[in-house]
């Protein structure tokens, strides 16, 4: 591999770790917006809860796994979208107007980082969506456990040696069919609204000479604006994922329930969180990959 393939890679990591950090209170936020039940619920009440559990223990709950292993996820996604780009459009000045080359080499990315993000992902919903009961003393209960009733998990490592010890390796994958389609459908548009605004911001100098502001900006938008499109996704995620009494047999059966039961606003539940939090996470993280590269390639 050569090391102008490697950049993609480095830059990548450094990219995606800053964006993370920054979005992940809102992210918590979030998420239990997406799980409430038709009780007491709305952003408030969700605020609420994680307040209530201090900045830590609320706003950052779960955070420790994702954190660490961002890095590599984000670096998986932006190593192979730029090698894959490269390699549909190996000349560099064509590349921002091959908008379905952008698309496809946006998706294989997506498809490939799933792989290790579905675990991570599932354990963060987990104990994202536990807090608003963290105040009481009830006990959750996973179907097919060969214990009784296992207390709220402490942290990932208790939550992922729960679920492998109930649930097997393939436990820690649950809720695929709905991450998958998220991940291809998000990082498509994400990598084709990114390049073309990015693009236009530089052309019509909107921006500084290392184009910061137009990589800030592009990756802000890409990220808020591809949300929309696959924010049901999302959210029948988080449902299953966070369901461990049994409710839903599967993705499907979790959207039919939902809809039953709530309508169909709840498949944009916690929409206007999720895009306002796009904005930063997305625009720090193409931020840095993108002037890391550049610095990386200026060295050589």
């Amino acid at each position: 591999m050569s090391k102008r393939s490697v950049d993609h890679y480095v830059a990548g990591a450094m990219g995606g770790t800053a964006g993370y950090f920054v979005g992940y209170p809102l992210d918590t936020i979030k998420v239990q917006l997406q799980t409430q039940g038709v009780g007491k619920r709305g952003l408030l009440a969700a605020l609420s809860n994680t307040w209530s559990q201090g900045v830590i223990g609320g706003f950052y709950r779960g955070l420790s796994w994702p954190l660490l292993s961002t890095g590599f996820t984000t670096s998986v996604f932006y190593g192979v979208y730029g090698n894959t780009l490269t390699f549909l459009e190996p000349d560099k000045a064509k590349q921002k107007s091959a908008h379905g080359k952008i698309v496809l080499a946006g998706s294989v990315a997506g498809t490939v980082q799933a792989l290790p993000v579905i675990p991570i992902d599932y354990i963060k919903v987990v104990l994202q969506a536990q807090i608003p009961t963290l105040g009481d003393k009830s006990t959750a209960k996973i179907k097919g456990a060969s214990t009784a009733d296992i207390l709220y998990f402490r942290g990932p490592t208790d939550c992922a040696r729960t679920i492998l010890r109930t649930k097997g390796i393939t436990g820690l994958f649950k809720g695929t069919t709905a991450t998958l389609p998220r991940e291809v459908i998000f990082f498509g548009f994400y990598g084709l609204i990114y390049e073309c605004l990015s693009d236009f911001i530089k052309q019509k100098k909107f921006t500084d000479s290392r184009g910061f502001f137009a990589d800030f900006i592009g990756g802000g938008f890409a990220g808020s604006i591809s949300w929309i499109f696959v924010i049901p996704f999302d959210v029948i995620k988080s449902r299953y994922q966070a369901d461990f009494q049994g409710r839903y047999k599967s993705p499907v059966d979790c959207a039919i329930q939902s809809y039953r039961t709530e309508g169909l606003g709840v498949f944009y539940r916690g929409c206007i969180v999720t895009c306002v939090r796009a904005f930063p996470v997305c625009a720090v993280s193409f931020m840095v990959y993108a002037q890391v590269t550049q610095w990386l390639r200026s060295i050589e």
